[in-house]
């Protein structure tokens, strides 16, 4: 089956210049995505994980589009949306909608629930009757966990978890073929979160959608995606099945990752190994040599501030980018 997404190599660069410079201060490159690859085939989740500042959330508006990439592909259902015009691409934005970190700020204060909701249907079909819109309205609303009696509410009337419900529910009014998650949960209390979870999970099943989840929690990503991928400092460290990666993990920084994830579990906690990562992310400014992650891997060798590794090809399609790496055994909680 031929992937619905298919990213190639993508880099995503900035010009930044220091505050206050005079024009005529060089700017400096800021590379927020260095050479990400991976496929997505319809029906499927990628999940996406990674500190802050690893280039997550750059990744996902460069797929929708309001980022430009700077390099590589973007390959949707065969196209380029990378090589597209703002014109071009507009005729695909229907297809490929996003979910946002901040329900209330990703809302307008002065529109109704009705709408926001709607606001994505009449802007790309201006011509729909306003019954069927709204008519189209009330069953999302109601989809998505929502009363369909609350069209006309504001969205300061509503909790954080409800926010997300309709930012949910405007993504999907135009039945898109790829939902990109931006951190959807790390805004909402921890039973919220599951909440959230389990209908984006319900609305993926009945709607087959593909579906690109980012957060920072592996123990949240792992119960959506199918597979994960790993970023640190806009480079891709790990990718693998979302099961395999989560038990048994080879790259030093996913290790780490998982390590610091608890088991409920007093007895199986104090059993586990711990590798805990040491000092802060560097620069994306200034980035190390070679590989970008050796400032702060157990495992670094000289050899490795020579070079970017390469990721290279487990079996089953477990892909690292480390060659220093091992697999870690990760204790379940029984």
């Amino acid at each position: 089956m031929s992937p619905i997404l298919s990213v190639r190599d993508l880099e995503v660069a900035f010009d930044i210049r220091p505050q206050g410079a005079w024009p005529w201060t060089p700017s400096r490159k800021l590379h927020a995505v260095g050479g990400v690859s991976f496929d997505i085939a319809p029906g499927d989740c990628l999940g996406v994980v990674g500190e802050s500042g690893s280039g997550k959330s750059t990744l996902a508006r460069a797929i929708v589009g309001t980022v430009p990439a700077t390099g590589g592909q973007i390959l949707f259902e065969g196209a380029d949306l990378a090589a597209m015009s703002v014109t071009e691409r507009r005729a695909h934005r229907k297809d490929v909608q996003m979910i946002f970190q901040d329900p209330l700020a990703a809302l307008n204060p002065r529109m109704t629930v009705g709408d926001i909701i709607a606001e994505p249907l009449v802007t790309h079909f201006p011509k729909t009757p306003r019954d069927e819109v709204k008519s189209r309205v009330r069953e999302l609303m109601e989809r998505v966990g929502l009363l369909p009696n609350l069209i006309n509410r504001y969205p300061h009337e509503f909790s954080g978890g409800q926010c997300q419900r309709i930012g949910i529910a405007r993504a999907l009014i135009l039945k898109p073929k790829l939902l990109i998650c931006d951190e959807p949960v790390s805004a909402l209390d921890v039973s919220v979160q599951a909440q959230v979870i389990n209908l984006l999970a319900e609305l993926r099943r009945d709607m087959g959608l593909s579906m690109v989840f980012i957060a920072h929690d592996l123990s949240v990503v792992k119960h959506i995606s199918d597979r994960i991928l790993v970023m640190y400092l806009g480079k891709q460290m790990e990718q693998a099945e979302a099961k395999v990666l989560c038990t048994r993990p080879e790259h030093p920084y996913t290790q780490a990752l998982i390590s610091s994830v608890p088991i409920p579990d007093p007895v199986l906690e104090a059993k586990r190994d711990r590798p805990v990562l040491e000092g802060d992310l560097p620069s994306p400014l200034a980035p190390p040599s070679g590989c970008v992650f050796r400032t702060r891997c157990p495992k670094a060798q000289a050899s490795c501030a020579q070079v970017q590794p390469e990721m290279v090809v487990q079996e089953g399609n477990h892909m690292i980018a480390c060659p220093f790496h091992a697999p870690m055994q990760v204790l379940q909680n029984a």
